[in-house]
């Protein structure tokens, strides 16, 4: 008895030991290691948020500027309807290729086809371009079908296949303009499959390139026809939002130059063909091309009043992919093209800078980063190590001013901004992953999955059993590391509400609970059954 006392004891002394020496260890590194390590990035991450600040605010000014004003591109630039001449006829309008890239696209491929095919334009000076890149062979007869249907009402459309999906998108297009009616053309209007274009598109956007020959591009905006379909839906409009209404607008008007949206759009085919035609090196193909067409000197324009209807991702998975592909592939770009850009004797420094600092490295890179480890790592961390103090304009002055100018766009949906800017935090999570994919050219970084749509499916199955059909795997509604931070930020707001004295507790446990929201899957339309 007396022997099992002394182990007892021995152990209880050991274990007293080795606490004593972990807290010997951390008595003497916390101060010239820990506190010093975590005041420096907290330093830097605020010196980057600042400088986003300063970003949004200069976009806030311009996009006053233009409201004010009333800056359209129809005062910029000369822009006169199109008419047929009295000798030339119809012959007088210019020759338009219209591509339309698919794969896969059963609920939607009817919409975009009928919409193109619909567009007001002479039937002798357009071509209709279905790049089908389907896997299922049934899609492909439906898809097919369409075309020859279209083709019996007399419109020139063209189905076109082949038989590997190299390149993805780009791969599609590319192989689009080696067939010998393209030559025939001299602009190119791109659409996606879910993208319903008005029938006047083509009359509003073709006589901005006609009347102007330095402009290679003319962009319109995102409409989205099921912006109300659920919470997810809303927060991304939002989002596009600010994209459209500041960031688009602001590039077309101070620049000359945003980045290309990769449909809703219509191209120069000369503009196109000058900067070396679509490379599929990144998957984000649309601004690769952007990027080198601007570097050879050609001016966008943005039309924010010609709209285009279209979808948005109503399944978290499918805008978990979107968002990779689009914060991984800019900062692929960014990797790729940086040099290129800053030694481009075309362009004016003012313009190579406006590319590298704002466009890519505080757009696409700071921006993803900062809302992460600052407001998600650092901020939480200062809990646990009082002698490291967040300023207040750090926590209050700068987030709210940054809110308040991204929500610009969005004036309909103010009421949700609270939600917004805590699903805005737990994605930063996954862009900042991909960010960082991007920069180091990782294993996904090429990773490319078509955006999943629903078109009008949505509607008819709604209610219906149809609905149980969509299975979840384990790995597909449960999110690891949103979980994993979603834990940090809920004992950090239980730290700081027990023994803290910051009181930044209400936001980590909210945060907190909507990063386990959404590490659970339950955001989307379709949410997995309990």
């Amino acid at each position: 008895m007396d022997a099992i006392f002394s182990s007892s004891q021995a152990l209880l002394d050991a274990h007293s030991g080795i606490t004593s020496h972990v807290g010997f260890i951390w008595q003497q590194t916390r101060t010239p290691l820990v506190v010093q390590f975590l005041r420096i990035i907290l330093y830097v991450c605020l010196a980057l948020s600042f400088m986003l600040f300063v970003e949004r605010l200069y976009m806030g000014i311009i996009i006053a500027f233009v409201k004010l004003f009333r800056r359209k591109p129809e005062k910029k630039y000369k822009w006169e309807p199109l008419k047929g001449d009295l000798e030339l006829g119809n012959y007088s309008y210019p020759m338009v290729l219209v591509q339309i890239p698919m794969c896969n696209e059963k609920e939607v491929y009817k919409l975009s086809i009928g919409a193109a095919c619909n567009l007001s334009w002479p039937a002798n000076r357009i071509f209709i371009q279905v790049l089908d890149d389907s896997t299922d062979p049934t899609i492909k007869v439906l898809v097919e079908q369409e075309c020859r249907r279209w083709a019996s009402k007399g419109v020139n459309i063209k189905y076109e296949i082949r038989d590997n999906r190299k390149g993805y998108k780009a791969g599609a297009l590319r192989e689009g303009m080696k067939h010998s009616y393209v030559k025939l053309c001299s602009h190119v209007a791109i659409f996606d499959a879910d993208f319903q274009p008005e029938p006047d598109f083509l009359e509003r956007s073709i006589p901005f390139l006609v009347h102007n020959p330095e402009i290679g591009l003319v962009q319109a905006r995102w409409e989205f026809v099921n912006a109300d379909e659920c919470l997810m839906t809303k927060m991304q409009e939002m989002s596009f939002g600010y994209h459209f209404t500041v960031e688009q607008e602001v590039g077309s008007t101070a620049h000359a130059f945003f980045g290309f949206n990769g449909t809703a759009g219509v191209w120069r085919m000369s503009a196109l063909n000058e900067a070396g035609g679509w490379k599929d090196r990144t998957t984000v193909e649309d601004m690769d091309l952007a990027v080198r067409a601007g570097l050879n000197g050609w001016k966008f324009v943005y039309v924010d009043d010609l709209k285009v209807k279209s979808e948005l991702p109503s399944t978290f998975r499918a805008y978990r992919n979107q968002q990779h592909r689009w914060s991984c592939g800019p900062a692929n770009l960014f990797r790729k093209m940086a040099m290129e850009i800053a030694t481009n004797k075309k362009v004016s420094v003012w313009k190579k800078f406006y590319l590298i600092y704002s466009f890519f490295f505080v757009r696409k890179i700071i921006a993803h980063i900062v809302t992460f480890i600052l407001y998600c790592v650092v901020l939480p961390a200062t809990i646990f190590i009082p002698e490291v103090q967040v300023p207040t304009w750090g926590t209050i002055y700068i987030p709210t001013a940054i809110t308040l100018l991204n929500i610009l766009g969005s004036a309909r949906s103010m009421q949700l901004v609270v939600y917004w800017i805590l699903f805005e935090n737990v994605m930063s999570l996954h862009r900042t992953k991909a960010t960082f994919i991007g920069l180091f050219e990782s294993e996904r970084v090429n990773e490319w999955i078509v955006t999943e749509k629903l078109g009008d499916a949505l509607k008819t199955k709604k209610g219906s059993k149809a609905l149980k059909k969509l299975q979840f795997r384990v790995g597909e509604r449960v999110h690891v590391l949103e979980l994993f931070v979603g834990l940090y930020l809920l004992f950090c707001g239980w730290y700081d509400y027990s023994f803290g004295r910051n009181r930044f507790y209400v936001y980590l446990l909210l945060q907190a609970m909507a990063f386990f929201v959404v590490g659970f899957g339950y955001v989307g339309v379709f949410v997995p059954n309990s």
